[in-house]
């Protein structure tokens, strides 16, 4: 249709009015946030479209492994992702993170303590702090006897509860885990010393109902197995609905874990991205993810927005002395990820 044609058919008024939207709809913003399952609340990305008018679009994963496997077959198109510790510093060494320099951002300010210059990124020139945690497993005292703070319970379980288990489907925690128990250090590469773990795997598996890391809260919470290895958010959210919930505290040990924002190599919305970054730094609205995750950040004048909860749960603030459980995860060298792909595949199968 030509100009003139339209002219007649429309009027001037609307040809104006479409000569103004054209360039304003090519200037719409948006970004892709590709993150863990039911990692952040959806009405907090609301708040931040409506305070900044960046549209998000969400996706989501269930481990580091499958976000770095994403990212190296050549998945594009995710603006903002969210690794944890180990795997930050594996993505900087194949150079698959943007370099943001997140200490320039206003409202790094906020950031306190160890995870302002963590070992997998000291400068925190690629990634920002999100959440921090632990593994172990919880179950519910209404339908079991009082079980031993140990790996143990989890991974020789007593005759009543096999069946009734919930493992993760993720290789670091289940080996990390069961490396502890069996007393062989973690990232062994020593085949004899992995044996010992393997073995420990298979003759759990049986009593195993499933290996899934989504959907635990909703399995604890509809009773569908009584004790399930989860993250201690999750404990504490499943708490919610199921108040006899517990969660242990190993006395072999368990994973500490820190997960951040980042920007992957190819990010096409790399300005909205650092605004969306600066932005969770924000006490208010990192609290709105904690009170929404049972997760504490790093971020400590977020408390005064925290829900009473989340000060007063075991789950959440360990209990005196239960830190010195506490072991992050370095990355492993290539002969022990070989052994440990052999193990999990040997399990999985």
């Amino acid at each position: 249709m030509t100009l003139s044609l339209l002219k007649r058919i429309a009027g001037p008024a609307l040809i104006a009015a479409m000569a103004v939207a054209a360039p304003l709809a090519a200037q719409a913003k948006e970004l892709v946030l590709y993150n863990w399952t039911d990692y952040i609340p959806p009405d907090l990305l609301k708040r931040f479209t409506a305070e900044t008018g960046i549209a998000v679009t969400l996706d989501q994963y269930d481990s580091n492994e499958t976000l770095l496997a994403k990212l190296k077959a050549g998945g594009t198109g995710y603006d903002v992702i969210v690794p944890s510790d180990y795997m930050i510093k594996i993505m900087i060494d194949e150079k698959l993170l943007q370099e943001i320099d997140t200490p320039s951002m206003p409202n790094f300010k906020y950031v306190e303590g160890p995870l302002k210059t963590p070992y997998y990124d000291p400068g925190r020139k690629y990634s920002s702090p999100y959440m921090y945690g632990t593994t172990s497993f919880a179950y519910d005292t209404a339908a079991a006897p009082k079980l031993e703070d140990s790996w143990k319970e989890f991974f020789e379980p007593r005759e009543e509860l096999r069946g009734k288990i919930g493992a993760m489907n993720d290789m670091v925690e289940m080996i990390n885990n069961a490396s502890r128990y069996v007393g062989v250090p973690l990232c062994s590469e020593n085949p004899a010393e992995m044996k010992k773990v393997q073995e420990l795997l298979l003759k759990q598996k049986p009593f195993v109902a499933l290996y899934n890391s989504d959907g635990i809260i909703e399995r604890m919470t509809a009773k569908e197995v009584v004790l399930h290895m989860q993250w201690n958010g999750g404990a504490h959210r499943v708490k919610a609905d199921l108040p006899t919930v517990t969660y242990v505290y190993p006395k072999e040990g368990m994973s500490l874990w820190a997960d951040n924002l980042a920007i992957p190599v190819g990010a096409k919305n790399v300005e909205e991205a650092k605004i969306f970054i600066n932005w969770m730094l924000e006490p208010k609205n990192i609290a709105e993810a904690s009170n929404f995750t049972g997760y504490m950040s790093p971020i400590t004048a977020s408390s005064e927005f925290l829900e009473p909860t989340m000060k007063t749960d075991p789950a959440v603030v360990p209990p005196e002395g239960a830190d010195k459980l506490f072991v992050m995860a370095a990355p492993c060298s290539a002969k022990a990820k070989e052994l440990m792909d052999k193990v999990w595949t040997n399990v999985k199968k």
